[in-house]
């Protein structure tokens, strides 16, 4: 069913933080690559940051280097992104992504899973 349990979302005024999570429940999450995306409203899905499967690597989108920090605990198959000082324009849906790593999979793994969207709304 569902891949994720995801939590951290709501309504949040600017300046503020959120810390947004995602733990696998149905694959094994220390076999995948893992994303963050968001889609703003009325906008395209955009890339946001990424982190190896063993979490010794980090990438992020040029914009958001600054205010965005992903994170990993394999131990308890949780992916993390702390966001700070908020802004209206980080309104929008953020999705978690778990991308097969190859040197780690597993006969019968699945290439790729989607959350289904945690919803951050930045506003007064």
């Amino acid at each position: 069913q569902a891949p994720f349990v995801e939590s951290g979302g709501g309504l949040v005024q600017p300046g503020g933080t959120v810390t947004l999570s995602c733990t696998a429940s149905s694959f094994t999450f220390s076999n995948y690559i893992m994303n963050w995306y968001r889609q703003p409203p009325g906008k395209e899905r955009e890339f946001v940051a990424s982190i190896s499967v063993t979490g010794g690597s980090r990438n992020y989108a040029e914009s958001m280097k600054e205010r965005f920090y992903i994170s990993r605990d394999n131990a308890r198959r949780t992916l993390t992104m702390r966001v700070i000082n908020l802004k209206p324009e980080d309104t929008a849906v953020y999705y978690c992504h778990a991308e097969l790593g190859v040197d780690y999979s597993d006969p019968g793994d699945e290439y790729a899973y989607w959350g289904q969207g945690i919803q951050v709304t930045v506003s007064s």
